[in-house]
């Protein structure tokens, strides 16, 4: 326990048979429960955790008999949490990846109910950058850069961390029928929270690599998806939040800035064209493009700023 508040741990597993022991051998002592969630995997992976439960009572095996994503795996381990009525709910990777000294760090402010929602981040110093395959870093910039658009946490960076930290009561509003259940799950889950109006915050975190793991991301997949994924997310949001649940005049700045920046943009690129084919270009069409343009740009800053403002007090 931690805080008085039960602390429990899910662990999703796919195929680490050879890190899972040591990944739940640092889980601290102040840890009450451990889910381990096996995603179908092909390997040992159940067996070892199998014996691992035998010499910890905390440990949990849950199995899927087909693989549904590491989404689809938290989401599983949080239903088992919520069902034995866990205080504080924690997500941990099995591939040792994960520092276990920062545990207490992201679990203690949500025990003591100063936030719904504790997230790690590597990248707040320059250490990430060293540590992290460089590529994976520019991915991981960029698609945090998209959730702080679509999520509305706009203090919230690293967005593909998972090692995170929620407490019961924000589970229980979430509707984790709808979350994304593949690689995009964090980013996803950071849309959901802000819907319901959820305290967020980043704390810094030591990036782990080298360690024996093995990575199947592929950026030029991932990346193309999630974005998509945040796109959707977005709107969804926004519907949700500003127009479903209350009302505020942001829709209009956001529906007036994506017009008159695509009308813009349509009509230079006409012009454009018929510049190219030979026909003459007016002054006054040149002025309409660019007015159309700059408001555009105007209107969608103005509600970025406005969402942040909205938002400001979310950490």
């Amino acid at each position: 326990m931690l805080e008085k508040k039960r602390i429990s741990v899910v662990v999703p597993a796919y195929d680490e048979e050879h890190l899972i022991g040591d990944t739940l051998a640092v889980i601290p002592a102040f840890v009450d429960r451990i889910y381990v969630v096996d995603d179908a995997s092909r390997d040992g992976t159940r067996e070892r955790v199998e014996e691992l439960a035998a010499a910890d009572k905390r440990v949990t095996l849950i199995k899927h008999e087909r693989n549904a994503g590491v989404g689809a795996a938290i989401v599983t381990g949080y239903r088992a949490a919520m069902a034995e009525h866990q205080d504080v709910v924690c997500v941990m990777a099995a591939d040792n990846q994960m520092d276990p000294a920062d545990l207490e760090t992201l679990a203690r402010p949500v025990a003591r109910g100063e936030l719904e929602y504790a997230k790690a981040n590597r990248l707040f110093t320059g250490e990430a950058w060293k540590i992290i395959p460089h590529y994976r870093y520019l991915g991981n910039a960029a698609l945090s850069l998209f959730t702080k658009i679509a999520s509305g946490y706009w203090h919230v960076a690293d967005s593909q961390s998972g090692y995170t930290a929620i407490s019961l009561a924000a589970l229980e509003k979430i509707d984790l029928d709808r979350v994304y259940t593949r690689y995009g799950f964090p980013n996803d889950m950071l849309v959901h929270l802000n819907v319901i109006n959820a305290r967020v915050r980043d704390f810094p975190s030591r990036p782990v690599y080298g360690v024996g793991e093995r990575s199947g991301i592929r950026l030029r997949h991932v990346v193309p998806r999630i974005s998509w994924l945040l796109y959707k997310g977005f709107f969804w949001r926004l519907g949700q939040k500003y127009v479903i649940r209350d009302f505020h005049p942001l829709v209009f700045f956001y529906v007036l800035g994506f017009l008159l920046s695509i009308a813009g943009l349509a009509l230079g690129i006409l012009e454009t064209v018929l510049r190219f084919i030979g026909h003459p270009i007016t002054p006054a069409t040149i002025v309409l493009v660019a007015l159309l343009f700059i408001s555009g740009t105007q209107f969608t800053l103005f509600a970025m700023w406005f969402d942040m403002e909205s938002n400001k007090d979310l950490r």
